[in-house]
């Protein structure tokens, strides 16, 4: 992804941030424009579809996954173990207060990069660190993640690593995504309860 790109799509998120805050806001941004653009512009805020395969595969308990896109989206397909924080949320106290929970990093997607990217520049603005995003949004988990495969006689050890992630991330997706919204948080909350007894902790 370019400079030129990532700048452009900052642009736009800040006239998308303008468009969605209140008159009246509470809160203020801690970063000047400067700052915020040298974020936008370095890759240490995004994760690739891999990556976030991967926290999936391996139930990270440092990332949080947010999804901002509207409600009905995010009950017809969803990375598992995400919340849905539509865009709109981020200028009211429920949406800031899902950002301070504990401290894990927060990884922002929508559909592509756009919406996810306004997430970011409101959270990074007003002073979130462990503001992140999964580069290429759902579009990129499909592309790489739902929809690769392997070709080719041999494969090298690096890339058999690579397609299991890949192949495990799948297979989670579409069963959480084949369950009723009634079962999905359940499925999440009992993977939780279960590690804290095997790690020796208490419900």
């Amino acid at each position: 992804m370019s400079t030129r790109f990532k700048f452009s799509v900052l642009l736009i998120a800040v006239g998308m941030l303008i468009a969605f805050l209140p008159e009246k806001d509470p809160v203020s941004f801690r970063l000047d424009p400067s700052r915020l653009n040298l974020l936008a512009c370095s890759d240490t805020i995004y994760y690739s579809a891999d990556q976030v395969a991967r926290f999936l595969n391996t139930e990270d308990s440092t990332i949080r996954l947010i999804d901002v896109r509207n409600p009905k989206e995010f009950r017809e397909s969803s990375i598992p173990g995400s919340i849905n924080v539509p865009l709109e949320k981020f200028s009211d106290k429920i949406g800031l207060d899902l950002l301070n929970l504990g401290k894990a990093r927060n990884i922002f997607y929508s559909n592509g990069d756009l919406l996810s990217s306004t997430a970011w520049t409101i959270a990074a603005g007003l002073g979130y660190q462990n503001s992140y995003l999964m580069k290429g949004g759902l579009n990129e988990w499909y592309k790489t993640v739902m929809h690769s495969e392997f070709v080719g006689g041999r494969i090298s050890p690096k890339e058999n690593s690579i397609f299991e992630n890949r192949l495990n991330a799948r297979r989670l997706f579409r069963e959480f995504n084949s369950l009723p919204d009634s079962l999905k948080a359940g499925i999440f909350i009992n993977r939780q309860v279960q590690r804290k007894k095997l790690d020796g902790g208490c419900e």
